[in-house]
């Protein structure tokens, strides 16, 4: 038998993208303006994840289970602070990061699976 988190709790909500730092989909992406949002730098606490977007709007998801890709050092399983690395990577970050429930990693394919 195998398990699945795809759908869980999934919440989406379309933001405004940024003129200046417009997200695209895959990225994370952080709280820029009154109902904006803009693509993460490092070191970034992250809101959510785009899923989709064009150059005025931007679908983000800001809970559920996501599986991104990591940068940096193997998260562990278990709530774990994580921030934005490169564009759509996350990486371990005990003083900027967000706490999330890591549930599943893939340290191979450099994958996280998380809880938001």
């Amino acid at each position: 038998m195998k398990v699945s988190f795809g759908g869980f709790g999934e919440t989406v909500a379309t933001f405004y993208n940024s003129a200046s730092a417009g997200a695209a989909t895959g990225e994370l992406v952080k709280m820029s303006g009154n109902g904006e949002i803009a693509a993460c730098s490092a070191n970034n606490a992250f809101c959510g994840v785009c899923v989709s977007a064009d150059e005025e709007y931007a679908a983000v998801q800001m809970g559920g289970f996501v599986s991104v890709p990591y940068a940096g050092s193997d998260p562990a399983l278990g709530f774990v602070k994580l921030a934005a690395s490169d564009k759509g990577k996350v990486k371990v970050d005990a003083t900027n990061g967000r706490e999330c429930l890591v549930i599943e990693h893939d340290t191979a394919a450099k994958t996280v699976g998380f809880i938001l």
